[in-house]
């Protein structure tokens, strides 16, 4: 273990990766001591300061126009009113206006680290439509939140079929034969299946007329989107490890335990999986940044509803698709006429989309130092 972390702290890239992963896992255990929702986004309700309205209760400060529940969101179109600290705890955010036309759902992020602890967006809020009064979901909220969610999903299901494949393409490759030939031709029975319509079956059989599963929010539907990208995931990870397999088993070291009388169960477990590793670290980094994309995927085409128990959900991958979603609807739509104006909300796609970025490649990074400071072909 010495040896080994000698030979990954010299890897810069990899130090950074595992800085990086770190974070992610700080954030997520924080985010787990927080009073919010684990499977639905809270909702808020922008309220605008704007002309005087007596019947509303604050006369001349304050407009409520709130169709959707949730908590009240204050904004204002160019000033703060003179009076803000009477209203919402002073917890006012500018709204974005597009040729005189004030959207107080659409909130900006503060651009600043000062105000980050007075309210809930301090990232700015995401809209599933730029109608003017629409519920506002809190990027900080689906961030903090969602770090749990995208671990999570991606080392269970890329621990679990890389698991799988490993047993498989290990007996498969070992043992050869008829053995070996069983084995591959289920393999490419589930191969020649394409992945995202083969999780979007299975999570909506095995959600049919199903009661929650009875730990805490997490419902039949997430164990079931987790069993789908399982059960398609680990034929991959047989082929790469049965195709080592098959050059590890022919070594000198291998005959020679052989030779001295290890068992088969032994010289698999203890001479040939063990070196047929390495891989498999290589895969796995690629893979476990793929989930949250695959899951986002799903989401953008509009399978949000099969695959989770409520929508939005506080998963990265799910809100970058749906940020993305909304950026082509209404926002770009209104870009192609000049006398509108274009206002473009970015913050919606940089924050969940630097997550996602974040994560990739820092478990790319890691899991290269990984495999470098494990195989001793590449020390010297």
């Amino acid at each position: 273990m010495r040896r080994t972390w000698y030979f990954f702290r010299r890897n810069t890239l990899a130090m950074i990766g595992l800085t990086i992963i770190l974070m992610i896992a700080g954030l997520a255990i924080y985010a787990a001591t927080l009073p919010l929702p684990w499977t639905s986004v809270p909702n808020w309700c922008a309220t605008d300061y704007g002309p005087a309205d007596p019947s509303s209760g604050y006369p001349g400060n304050y407009t409520q126009v709130c169709p959707t529940t949730g908590p009240i969101i204050c904004t204002y179109e160019f000033h703060p009113p003179p009076n803000a600290a009477r209203f919402c705890n002073d917890q006012w955010y500018q709204g974005v206006v597009r040729s005189n036309i004030s959207f107080p759902s659409i909130i900006a992020p503060t651009l600043s680290l000062s105000p980050f602890h007075l309210g809930p967006m301090p990232l700015g809020g995401i809209t599933i439509s730029s109608g003017e009064r629409t519920p506002i979901y809190s990027i900080t909220t689906i961030l903090a939140r969602g770090s749990d969610w995208s671990l999570m999903f991606s080392v269970a299901i890329v621990g679990l079929g890389a698991s799988i494949g490993l047993l498989v393409g290990g007996l498969a490759g070992f043992y050869g034969g008829y053995l070996d030939e069983a084995l591959m031709r289920f393999v490419d029975v589930f191969l020649s299946i394409p992945t995202l319509l083969f999780v979007i079956v299975v999570v909506a059989v095995l959600s049919v007329d199903l009661p929650s599963s009875g730990h805490g929010d997490i419902t039949i539907k997430v164990l079931a989107m987790i069993l789908g990208f399982t059960l398609i995931w680990w034929p991959f990870y047989a082929r790469i490890v049965r195709g080592q397999v098959l050059v590890v088993r022919e070594q000198k070291y291998v005959e020679a335990a052989q030779a001295a009388g290890s068992p088969k169960r032994r010289t698999l477990f203890r001479h040939i999986l063990p070196n047929s590793v390495y891989p498999v670290f290589i895969q796995f980094s690629l893979d476990v940044g793929t989930i949250p994309l695959l899951i986002g995927s799903l989401v953008f085409l509009g399978f949000g509803p099969v695959l989770f128990p409520s929508v939005p959900f506080p998963e990265w991958g799910a809100a970058s698709a749906l940020s993305v979603s909304d950026l082509q609807g209404d926002f770009l739509t209104s870009c192609y006429s000049a006398a509108t104006g274009c206002v473009i909300p970015w913050w919606q796609l940089l924050f969940p989309g630097v997550a996602l970025f974040m994560f990739a490649i820092s478990v790319n990074l890691l899991s290269d130092g990984i495999r470098d400071a494990l195989d001793p072909r590449l020390r010297r």
